[in-house]
Parts: C-alpha cells; sequence; structure tokens
C-alpha cells in the first residue's frame, strides 16, 4: 500500500513529498505484477532515493504524543490520522489520497511540536492541505461535508435501483465513509412485513419484486406491463415501511442510509422531511446488459442462496424494472450511478451527496434571508 510506504519514509527521515514522490513512481512499476518480494522492494526504493537518504543511518523519530484537538466547551481529544482519513473520504476523496493529505497533517503538526490546536484551526490546515495537493474542488467538498456535519440536520440518503445493480455493496462503503451508522434494505422491511401480512391479505409482498405480477392474476393486459404493474404495487406496500423508519429517524435526529429494489422514485414522499434533515435520492444501475447477468453469476459464488440460475431466466423482467426505475428518476432530475467498478460508483456516490448537500444547505439559506 501507498500510504504504509509513504509513512514508512517518512518516519525515517524522508521529508513528506520525496516519500510520496517515491511511493507513486514505485507504484507505477509495480503495477502489473501481483506480489513483489519485500528485498526487491526495497531495491527501489534505494535506487529512486539515491545517496540522498541513508536510511539505515537515520535514527526513528522519538515518540511523541499527538497534540490535543480543542472544541467547544472546553473539549478535547487526541489528534487521529485514522479519524481524518475517514472524514476525508466522506468529503469524496479517494481512500489513498485521504489517508495521504492526513499522513502529511500528522507530520507537520509533530514537526512543529505542538501540544494542541484549535479544532478550526485545524480544519483550515486540513482545507489549504487538500487545495495544495488536489486542487479547489476538493477543497470546497470537505468544507462542505464539515458545515454538514455541523448544520445539526440528519442526512436521509437513500439509493435505489433494480435487483442486483450491487446497491448493498455501496450502501456499505458509502455509510462507513459518511459515518451513517444505521443501514437498513428493503428486502428487510419486506420481510418483516410478510410476517405481519399473510399472502391471502398482501399476496404481492410475498414474491420477488420481479415476479410480483403474479400474484395480481390480471385478466388482461395493463399500461406499462404486467410486470412494471406488480413492481409499482409491492414498492407502494413497502414504502409505508419506508416512511415509518425515517419517521423515527426524525423524531431521533440521527442520519440513516436505506437501499433497494423497492424505493422507487415517485412512490416515495420526501418533502415531508426536507425541513428536518438533508434528503438524497439516487438511483444505482448497470447499463452493460452483459455486466449485468455477470453479476448474478459472481454474486451466486458468495451466497449459495441466492443462485444465479433463477435471476437469469427472469433478466428481461429485471432490465424492464430498471428501464422504470431509469425513466422515473431522470424524469424527477435524480443523479444516476452506473455501477462499473466498485470503488469508481462509491466514489460518484459520496460526491454526489455532497453536491446535493452544497445544494440543501445554499437553499436553507436563501430560504432563512427571505
Amino acid at each position: 500500500m501507498r500510504g504504509i510506504l509513504v509513512q514508512s519514509l517518512v518516519s525515517r527521515g524522508v521529508p513528506f513529498d520525496v516519500a510520496l514522490e517515491t511511493a507513486n513512481e514505485i507504484r507505477g512499476r509495480l503495477a502489473n505484477q501481483e506480489e513483489v518480494a519485500l528485498h526487491d522492494l526495497s531495491k527501489l526504493v534505494e535506487e529512486l532515493l539515491g545517496d540522498r537518504y541513508d536510511l539505515e543511518a537515520l535514527p526513528l523519530p522519538p515518540a511523541q504524543e499527538p497534540p490535543q484537538v480543542s472544541g467547544p466547551r472546553g473539549t478535547s481529544s487526541p489528534f487521529s490520522k485514522g479519524v481524518l482519513a475517514v472524514s476525508l473520504q466522506g468529503a469524496g476523496l479517494d481512500p489513498n489520497d485521504a489517508y495521504d493529505v492526513a499522513r502529511e497533517l500528522e507530520v507537520r503538526l509533530l514537526r512543529e511540536a505542538r501540544r494542541s490546536i484549535d479544532r478550526v484551526a485545524l480544519r483550515d490546515l486540513v482545507s489549504e492541505t487538500i487545495e495544495r495537493t488536489h486542487g479547489s474542488k476538493a477543497a470546497e467538498r470537505y468544507r462542505v461535508w464539515r458545515q454538514a456535519l455541523e448544520d445539526g440536520r440528519p442526512i436521509f440518503l437513500l439509493l435505489g435501483g433494480s435487483t442486483g445493480v450491487g446497491k448493498t455493496s455501496i450502501a456499505v462503503e458509502v455509510a462507513r465513509r459518511l459515518e451513517i451508522s444505521r443501514v437498513i434494505g428493503t428486502d428487510s422491511i419486506r420481510q418483516i412485513m410478510r410476517l405481519m401480512f399473510s399472502a391471502d391479505l398482501m399476496p404481492e409482498i410475498h414474491c420477488s419484486t420481479y415476479d410480483a405480477y403474479r400474484a395480481l392474476h390480471l385478466e388482461w393486459p395493463v399500461e406499462g406491463g404486467d410486470v412494471i404493474v406488480g413492481f409499482r404495487e409491492q414498492a407502494q406496500k413497502i414504502v409505508v415501511g419506508v416512511h415509518a423508519l425515517l419517521d423515527r429517524a426524525v423524531e431521533e435526529n440521527v442520519s440513516m442510509m436505506v437501499e433497494g429494489v423497492n424505493l422507487l422514485p415517485g412512490v416515495l414522499h420526501l418533502d415531508r422531511y426536507r425541513e428536518n434533515a438533508h434528503v438524497i435520492f439516487l438511483v444505482v444501475a448497470t447499463l452493460d446488459s452483459k455486466a449485468y447477468a455477470a453479476r448474478f453469476q459472481s454474486r451466486a459464488a458468495t451466497a449459495r442462496e441466492r443462485g444465479a440460475d433463477r435471476y437469469l431466466r427472469f433478466m428481461d423482467e429485471i432490465r424492464s424494472i430498471q428501464d422504470h426505475v431509469l425513466a422515473e428518476a431522470e424524469q424527477l432530475g435524480l443523479p444516476i450511478i452506473d455501477n462499473v467498478r466498485l470503488d469508481d460508483a462509491v466514489l460518484s456516490v459520496t460526491r454526489s451527496v455532497i453536491s446535493t448537500l452544497k445544494k440543501s444547505m445554499s437553499d436553507a439559506v436563501d430560504e432563512g434571508a427571505s
């Protein structure tokens, strides 16, 4: 890992900029190798640093206590580059870049032998460092994210999309970066409702999303097709549970992530929460048909109860649901994330959240002024 190599070189007395440049060069040279021997890695380091630094002769710096970060009302806590790195990922930085910035800040504070630093001053230093190393847009995202955390309103992040597009994997990682501790899927809500309502009373929730139409026993063709009618009927039932969760989150003033296929744009009534929370709705898709089918094969290898055959038999229905969800999202102007690579999708979702937060807080300021 580049960050570990940077930390190792800095701890041996190599300036941060030189250590980062060296680590980047080594990562480029090793990009096509699956593994590398530690001895060969050491030789690469020596080759790139040349005679400028005698790593064997340099003593390790004496252990120092991290400075205390003072907050409001006399509170304080030790500076932690790990905590800062997570926060920077919430601001839309790539994990490696976030760690690099956090490590540079740590080295700077230790070199200046600071015993304490005000939280506001620390955030100014972070913002300056991000702007110097990653540009003004990245620094602006960080400032927006910090402002949102101090705004006092919770974040309600909803992640919709058809079956198998990778919503759950994205939701878990995005929630970690945004420090959202409550994550729930609409599959769980549907399972609870199945225990409460029998198949005779509410048959559509006892089916999968893509074959819910079979429970309706439609006798004639309907507008939009049987599959979409069944899907919408199921979504309208599940939305009752989603609203209940969000109502409770408003009462407790806690952030929440909800993900699932039953989050259908236009069915949820989200305007009722916008005064008390930052409400963000995104849709995940897999637009490449071959990649979509391959995703089910991959998922079957890790989840035995989710065999690929059944999903592949219903691919036409699943794709028609995706087309419907995307059309609804497009009509409402919701962001759509094409999940080609998980890391890229997570970064896109995170940055889209920051962009929406910026607009939400700007609108709130405008309303307050008027």
